[in-house]
């Protein structure tokens, strides 16, 4: 599937941006100690990190230490380093660099996922405030379809009223996925072929299910496929007292 344009940028910055930096530096190498050039190295390292992804920030602390050892070192303009302490200020500015890189691209993960996970949290309310109006229960099946198919990437998605025909793979409670009964690995096989069932039951009373399309090779995380049960859960609740259940 490629890189998303912000690492495509990123990469091209990694590779690009110590060059720049280190080329301004030229003029004030005489003046400046080399640990504060690398400083200043490190300070790129962390940019590029904190837009990209941790390829881009491993590059970019790789083409710091690199143009740091040809511009910035004693002797300048070749790739050879004499005096230890600039030798030491190289490596220590690889490994810093890396490490930042690693603390940036976590970063930039953490703030994805808090994101997800108050997107997940507002479609929960969401469906839980429809499902306890007096509205139409089909309403909340269809917010429910909808939301379904949009955070679990389902190429579709559609409600069987009460009716519990064939033996599909089953979504469970827990976020796995069964198979003729049998735990199915999900993370490691991707989805089965076919439908796979998700019920929608309310104080343990089976009213349908929502039966899912996944598509091939975009398996959500099991945190995901959770909010999933909930809202099937949500449907059920509002759809317990509107026509015949069945125990299930």
């Amino acid at each position: 599937m490629g890189y998303p344009l912000r690492d495509r940028v990123a990469l091209g910055a990694a590779l690009a941006a110590p060059l720049v930096v280190a080329l301004l530096l030229v003029p004030f190498r005489a003046g400046l100690a080399s640990t504060n050039l690398a400083l200043i190295l490190v300070v790129v390292v962390v940019a590029v990190a904190a837009i990209g992804n941790r390829v881009a920030g491993a590059l970019a602390a790789l083409s710091s230490a690199v143009w740091f050892d040809f511009f910035l070192a004693r002797p300048f303009e070749r790739f050879a380093i004499t005096d230890p302490n600039d030798i030491a200020t190289a490596v220590l500015l690889l490994a810093v660099g890396l490490a930042v890189s690693q603390l940036a691209a976590r970063a930039r993960r953490l703030h994805v996922v808090t994101m997800l996970d108050a997107g997940l949290l507002a479609r929960i309310h969401d469906t839980a405030a429809l499902a306890q109006s007096a509205g139409s229960p089909d309403a909340v099946v269809d917010q429910v379809s909808r939301h379904l198919v949009e955070i679990l990437w389902l190429r579709g998605c559609r409600f069987e009223y009460g009716s519990l025909l064939g033996h599909p793979a089953r979504l469970e409670q827990d976020g796995s996925v069964v198979l003729d009964r049998k735990p199915w690995d999900l993370e490691e096989l991707g989805w089965p072929h076919g439908e796979i069932e998700l019920r929608a039951a309310h104080n343990g009373r089976y009213v349908g299910r929502f039966m899912l399309r996944p598509t091939p090779g975009l398996v959500p995380s099991r945190q995901v496929r959770m909010v999933a049960v909930t809202l099937a859960d949500d449907a059920g609740a509002a759809l317990d007292t509107a026509g015949p259940v069945l125990d299930g």
